[in-house]
């Protein structure tokens, strides 16, 4: 039996006293689109950070990439596995242009040609050439940035791609633009994760499931339906008794 691209058991993670994963059990074959929803503050960002080897958590359980686990790997070695994040806030970085990033990342690629191949084919499918020679990120609006991570993407060609808040800070055209590049890059070798509060992405794309994260667990998972029903009750439905209410905080929106 094929592993699913991404498998997570019983994950947990606090960041110092205050636990956030409380026994996540996710799955996402290859060749589908997930979606993960949930609340501020239930833990889908840092799911992420856990996911990517960011050490400011604590964390135990199993996550695998194609069968193989990565908890006590480093960044690098998770990335090697096929593992791919796209940021909530795409990262400026001054000084480095988008193609030198393409140069580093074609020089740890495993076949060289093919990925020059991909980055030519998906630079003038998506516009990118007049952002290859300026700082990765640098003085790009919102949408801009989200496009250019859907290039890196495309161009790194992963087994997993975790796409953290895709539609936060777009406007409608973007956010349509965005779901576009997602559906694009369906491949039966591709299991993508995309994780979001809201349900107006998925009015643009077909997810093939949904499941919800409410105190750092997954309360429910299904098909289409569920995103509207959030769309028209909310979370609080699906809490349970002695689950703790999301503070009104900003900062909430990072765990």
């Amino acid at each position: 039996m094929t592993a699913p691209a991404l498998q997570i058991r019983d994950l947990h993670a606090s960041f110092g006293e205050l636990s956030i994963l409380n026994g996540v059990d996710l799955e996402v074959p290859a060749g589908e689109v997930h979606v993960l929803m949930g609340p501020n503050g239930s833990g889908k960002s840092t799911l992420c950070h856990v996911l990517m080897g960011k050490d400011e958590y604590s964390a135990s359980g199993s996550a695998k990439i194609n069968g193989t686990e990565i908890m006590g790997l480093s960044v690098t070695e998770r990335a090697r596995t096929g593992l791919f994040e796209a940021f909530q806030y795409p990262t400026v970085i001054p000084g480095v242009s988008l193609d030198q990033l393409l140069a580093e990342m074609e020089a740890a690629s495993d076949d060289a040609a093919a990925f020059r191949t991909r980055v030519e084919s998906t630079s003038d499918h998506l516009g990118m050439e007049r952002f290859r020679d300026r700082p990765v990120n640098d003085g790009l609006s919102g949408g801009e940035k989200k496009r250019s991570e859907m290039f890196q993407l495309a161009v790194a060609h992963p087994r997993v791609a975790v796409l953290d808040e895709i539609d936060s800070g777009l406007d409608v055209d973007a956010v349509r633009e965005v779901a576009a590049m997602v559906e694009e890059l369906r491949s039966p070798d591709l299991g993508v994760l995309i994780i979001t509060h809201y349900s107006r992405i998925l009015r643009y794309m077909k997810p093939d499931r949904i499941h919800v994260m409410v105190a750092g667990k997954i309360v429910r998972s299904g098909g289409p339906e569920i995103a509207e029903q959030l769309e028209d009750e909310g979370y609080d439905t699906l809490r349970e008794p002695g689950d703790a209410q999301p503070a009104d905080d900003p900062l909430l929106d990072l765990l």
